[in-house]
């Protein structure tokens, strides 16, 4: 079966951004498993952003709250000694994911909104712990704060979720969010960065109707 992979990170301000539009083509699409997939932005940082990073980071916030409307209200992005390490939001992703696949999505959409809309610190296992659970509990997989808090800890999340950074630097992602069709291993991209879901369905279309036509007669 067909199966959409989107490759993103929680902390990503484009991926932010095109949650809501890849909702929309899922919302369309209800028979096509949707795979998230940790991209992972800025992991493994210990050192807080440069000057020229943390306005970078900014100037992008400015682009998709124009692009698309949604809130932002960070003021973590200001702070010269925020370390901006996404790996832990992306550990959260994954664990969710093992724990139910089809929450992963909705997981990854509460995590981008509690840190761009709230500014809520996803660098905090306990804060993550406590927005990832809710949402796990609320589709039908209950799990206290603390249980997950100890999943997320444990050596086996962090070496899953390193294998998520491995297999998108495999693929040759460097961009996030990535969209891609698989069909049995054949991956085709539908895009890579913000595309708005009307482009999405065209794009779509346009990879079916290549591989409906019929061969060229001879």
């Amino acid at each position: 079966m067909p199966s959409l992979l989107y490759i993103a990170d929680p902390m990503c301000p484009w991926s932010y951004g095109f949650g809501p539009e890849l909702a929309a083509l899922h919302q369309g699409l209800p028979d096509i498993p949707l795979h998230v997939i940790a991209g992972g932005l800025r992991v493994y940082q210990q050192e807080a952003p440069d000057a020229d990073l943390r306005a970078a980071l900014q100037d992008d916030c400015r682009k998709v709250e124009q692009a698309t409307g949604l809130p932002f209200a960070n003021p973590l992005l200001t702070q010269p000694d925020f370390s901006y390490d996404t790996e832990p939001a992306c550990r959260a992703v994954v664990v969710a994911r093992s724990l139910l696949p089809a929450a992963a999505f909705t997981v990854m959409q509460a995590l981008q909104y509690a840190f761009f809309a709230e500014g809520r610190d996803l660098t905090d296992g306990k804060v993550l712990a406590e927005i990832t659970s809710a949402v796990l509990t609320e589709a039908g997989h209950p799990i206290p704060a603390d249980a997950f808090l100890s999943t997320w800890q444990a050596d086996a999340s962090i070496a899953a979720t390193h294998d998520d950074f491995t297999q998108v630097n495999r693929w040759g992602i460097v961009g996030f969010p990535t969209l891609v069709l698989d069909r049995h291993q054949q991956l085709d991209l539908i895009s890579s960065g913000f595309v708005a879901m009307p482009a999405l369905v065209e794009k779509l279309q346009t990879i079916v109707d290549r591989d409906t036509q019929p061969p060229p007669k001879t």
